[in-house]
């Protein structure tokens, strides 16, 4: 099954999006935030790891939409 222009458009654009948010996140480097106390915290570093580990997620899983839509794609 084949993807038409629009679905690889959508795929191209939602992986451009998560790669831009797991660019923030990975920029909010985490573990320096633990590093401080608590209570200086501007985040909870454990969140952010959560939502990078989904992003990755969500980025591959992009990625294997991409490569089922091309032609020879393999569809499961």
């Amino acid at each position: 099954m084949s993807a038409s222009n629009g679905e690889d458009d959508v795929l191209y654009e939602l992986k451009a999006e998560v790669e831009i948010e797991l660019t923030f996140a990975e920029a909010s480097r985490p573990e320096e935030e633990m590093r401080l106390p608590v209570t200086d915290w501007l985040f909870d570093p454990t969140d952010v790891e959560r939502e990078e580990i989904g992003l990755r997620g969500l980025r591959d899983a992009v990625e294997v939409l991409e490569d089922d839509s091309r032609p020879g794609g393999h569809v499961a």
